[in-house]
């Protein structure tokens, strides 16, 4: 699974690739992103490729949420599409990520 990362200061911005993050991919979703997350404490997730996430994808993103707030850092995310913009907010999962618009908002979110 091709994820490109990129390193702003010292926070990880992490593209997730497109399509789908569900029961078919979840645990590939979540042997690759694991390493990642123990390198890194400050994350950031572009989600504007994924089109739709069901309940393992949401497992596999509380997973990496509990996995970097085990060390002392954090995730936020950005670039929901509507679709899974409105799966967040019908679980209530916008109380428990910090979900913002745009890159440069997840970004600053960390300074301040």
């Amino acid at each position: 699974m091709e994820m490109i990362m990129e390193k702003v200061a010292d926070v990880s911005v992490l593209m997730l690739p497109g399509g789908n993050l569900d029961a078919s991919n979840a645990k590939d979703y979540k042997r690759d992103l694991s390493p990642v997350i123990e390198k890194n404490r400050r994350m950031v997730f572009d989600m504007s490729k994924l089109q739709f996430v069901d309940s393992s994808g949401l497992a596999v993103l509380l997973g990496c949420l509990r996995q970097i707030n085990g060390v002392g850092g954090d995730l936020k995310l950005f670039g929901m599409t509507k679709p899974v913009r409105a799966l967040f907010e019908l679980v209530r999962m916008h109380r428990i990520f910090d979900i913002y618009n745009t890159r440069e908002e997840a970004i600053n979110a960390f300074v301040n």
